[in-house]
């Protein structure tokens, strides 16, 4: 069964909806035989690269609330994060364009490491000092390397805008044509998708229901020629000589 999430960087419910996910995962009993795709969607593709703002600066822009509000609503997720075991810093993080980070991350679905990078990315983000967004490259190129990519490779990827570019946008149109107004956003098996970082209560009934109904297979009939020939455990069919 595949599990796709179309989520962003910058998005605080994306943050504590994947641990959520990750714990209902964990005790699923099929687990083993559940992919996980990462997809990206941003939530400000319209900003920016060189445009970074405080994040309670820009929640007061954006939404029109007061900065006590902004404020309370971080130190509420702040508490949401702390009650899946995340650290999250409610006051001095920033915000930014998110484009290259999704480009990376679908540099390192090629290479068998984009859920060891998207959850260093929001460590990153969400836990740390350091700035994703105010630091350059370099700073994407680090955090790709503790993720087990080459940083050489990472850094060439980063210096071609073109680089899986046309990935994310694809991500973003697929997200658009599946009625996906916001993230995270998970989709099971194309068949059943769960909104928000909901809890883990009803990320495991979606993945039971999901894995229960999927369709078993059907084998076309036999035609007069008999069974093909195929190879198995014990070998390969060997034709007979008439």
């Amino acid at each position: 069964m595949r599990v796709e999430i179309w989520s962003d960087i910058a998005c605080p419910w994306c943050y504590v909806g994947k641990a959520r996910f990750e714990k209902a995962l964990a005790a699923f009993p099929h687990r083993d035989d559940v992919e996980v795709v990462h997809r990206s969607f941003e939530l400000d593709p319209g900003r920016a690269k060189g445009d970074v703002q405080p994040v309670i600066t820009m929640l007061t822009r954006k939404y029109g609330m007061s900065e006590a509000q902004a404020e309370a609503g971080e130190d509420n997720l702040g508490a949401q994060a702390a009650a899946e075991g995340l650290d999250y810093r409610t006051r001095g993080r920033d915000h930014g364009n998110t484009f290259d980070m999704h480009r990376l991350l679908h540099f390192a679905k090629e290479q068998g490491r984009q859920d060891e990078l998207i959850q260093i990315l929001y460590r990153a983000n969400f836990a740390e000092e350091r700035s994703v967004f105010t630091e350059g490259e370099e700073r994407l190129v680090e955090l790709a390397a503790e993720a087990g990519l080459d940083a050489g490779a990472a850094r060439a990827v980063l210096a071609d805008p073109q680089a899986y570019a046309d990935e994310v946008r694809a991500d973003e149109r697929e997200a658009a044509q599946l009625g996906a107004t916001g993230v995270p956003f998970f989709v099971l098996d194309r068949t059943y998708g769960v909104s928000g970082a909901q809890p883990a209560e009803v990320f495991t009934q979606a993945l039971t229901q999901a894995w229960g109904e999927r369709a078993p297979l059907t084998l076309l009939e036999q035609g007069d020629q008999g069974e093909g020939a195929a190879c198995g455990p014990d070998g390969c069919a060997v034709p007979r000589q008439g």
